[in-house]
């Protein structure tokens, strides 16, 4: 296929993944009114995003599975189906159960469009060429979480209200249903197999129940670190993930396979996409939070202030894929990208709430760039290393730890911002000879607008403070990152869809030197002589 003939059969797709990305990030700049209307917390304000999160990564990799077993362009289809129905769920909502029930079956969707939209892209285009694709794709997500804070933030500024974050998606997916139909061409080949649903029950139980215990531990009126419901739910989550393992390994078709994960580029891979997730998604998410609870401003300036983020991801991702297919090369835009992200994030660290804004955007483009730099091409190094028929769980693989990583970090550290915001607000209440319960927070996230003047900027630097320590915690993860991908292999990208199997070598002649020889046996040795893999087949030519 031309370039011009995958990106035709691509559009649809990148207009379903567009979508599903909008709708996890426009809520962001639209949380703080949400909570509000709803009587909420700040474990409501996390739980928010980690439903969605957590139902999107524990089903990532049965959708993977299912896009390497059936028809990959239904199945995308039907992901946008059920993201329809979770956001005009959530839209509807009247109680904070009701609208993490939404936003959990939008999850469920975006697991399926994550993970299928990859696989796909892997059915289609070789790893040499996947680059390009994959840098457009990265760029699409950069648009779409550009616009989502941005288009959040005027419609909660709006007359319609918080709700018409997520209706509005609706239409989107529509136009994305109807353009998938006419430009996606795939062909499918059936596959008569079992699909491991043991697997997949022990793998939602298993980090479900972690996740919730993160979320709720050590919160007022709950449990402490040490206790028995700690105890329960922590070895609960061992044991059901221990008894994975083994039901994994026994699996004629295992929705987590052992074999790819242990693979050591594959490995690796998702020991830095753990720590890219929590970069993602937990900076991110109070990003916009910091921006109205620590420097008073509206939802729409909030959105307006992600952009140089944005901007440093869809550089990082549409140059760095241009530059892989060119050249070949993908190991060094990871070790850059990890630089970036720590030292963004590092920088991020130092603010407080009378910050120069132009030096938050400086510091967030940096931390925006490194992860353009890192997100698809960690999926394109694993997908390498896989044949066609096992594309689909690779992806799903490094999407689905990614994804976890995002949750537990949305989770834990919205809890750290929690605990640190209303300690910094009671110490400066108590320094100022005023009441600690003034701050008006009664449980929740304190909110400095309506207060008096003293009182709201206490609240104001309790704000900026927190968010500064999420950012360096963040670094420090995001170290591991690092480390993962400098001890990644850099392998040659092949120019083929599929893995070749290496052609027999015709026996090398008895006297390497005699006459007709040229002195050497042209093809004994599978290299081009530079430690090169030449693919099999007729004329084949040196990869990378």
């Amino acid at each position: 296929m031309s370039q011009r003939q995958v990106l035709q059969a691509l559009t649809g797709l990148f207009a379903g993944l567009f979508t599903a990305i909008l709708s996890s990030t426009i809520v962001a700049n639209a949380l703080p009114a949400i909570i509000s209307d709803l009587n909420g917390s700040q474990t409501d304000f996390a739980w928010v995003i980690t439903a969605a999160l957590l139902a999107g990564a524990v089903t990532t990799p049965l959708w993977g599975k299912l896009a390497d077993l059936f028809d990959k362009k239904l199945l995308v289809q039907l992901s946008i189906a059920v993201f329809v129905a979770g956001s005009v769920l959530a839209g509807f909502a009247s109680t904070i159960p009701v609208l993490l029930a939404g936003r959990a079956i939008q999850g469920i969707a975006m697991g399926g469009l994550t993970a299928v939209s990859m696989a796909i892209i892997g059915a289609m285009v070789s790893p040499r060429e996947r680059g390009r694709y994959s840098g457009y794709l990265g760029g699409v997500i950069a648009v779409a979480t550009a616009a989502g804070p941005l288009l959040g933030g005027i419609i909660v500024d709006s007359p319609l209200g918080w709700r018409w974050t997520f209706f509005v998606v609706v239409p989107l997916a529509v136009i994305a249903l109807a353009l998938l139909q006419l430009t996606l061409r795939l062909t499918h080949t059936a596959r008569r197999v079992t699909i491991d649903w043991l697997g997949s029950v022990l793998l939602t139980a298993g980090v479900s129940t972690l996740l919730i215990w993160v979320s709720f531990v050590g919160k007022e009126n709950t449990f402490g670190w040490v206790s028995w419901q700690s105890g329960l739910m922590v070895g609960g989550s061992v044991l059901l993930l221990g008894l994975l393992v083994l039901v994994e390994s026994r699996a004629a078709e295992p929705v987590i396979p052992l074999k790819i994960i242990t693979e050591r580029t594959t490995a690796l891979a998702i020991v830095a996409s753990l720590a890219v997730g929590v970069a993602m998604f937990a900076s991110t998410t109070y990003l916009g939070q910091y921006y109205q609870g620590a420097r008073g401003l509206t939802a729409t300036d909030a959105g307006l202030l992600t952009l140089p983020m944005i901007a440093g991801n869809l550089i990082g991702s549409v140059a760095s894929g241009q530059l892989i297919t060119r050249f070949g090369r993908w190991k060094r835009f990871l070790v850059g990208g990890s630089v970036l992200l720590i030292l963004g994030l590092a920088l991020a660290g130092t603010i407080d709430e009378l910050t120069s804004l132009w030096f938050v955007g400086s510091f967030i483009f940096l931390f925006g760039l490194g992860l353009g730099l890192l997100m698809q091409n960690l999926v394109l190094a694993v997908q390498n290393t896989v044949s066609l028929k096992d594309v689909g769980s690779a992806s799903a693989s490094v999407a689905f730890f990614r994804t976890i990583g995002g949750a537990a970090g949305v989770a834990a550290l919205g809890a750290v911002l929690g605990d640190s915001t209303a300690a910094r607000t009671a110490e400066g209440l108590r320094a100022a000879g005023l009441p600690t319960d003034s701050s008006g927070a009664h449980g929740g996230s304190p909110d400095p607008a309506g207060l008096p003047a003293a009182v709201g900027d206490i609240i104001r630097a309790a704000y900026g403070e927190s968010t500064a320590l999420i950012f360096l915690i963040t670094a420090g993860i995001a170290a591991l990152a690092l480390l993962s991908v400098l001890l990644i292999r850099e392998t040659p990208l092949r120019r083929t869809v599929d893995v070749q199997p290496p052609a027999a070598a015709p026996p090398a002649p008895a006297d390497p030197s005699a006459p007709g020889t040229g002195g050497s046996a042209p093809n004994a040795d599978p290299s081009d002589g530079r430690g090169t893999l030449v693919v099999s087949g007729p004329r084949s030519k040196p990869v990378g």
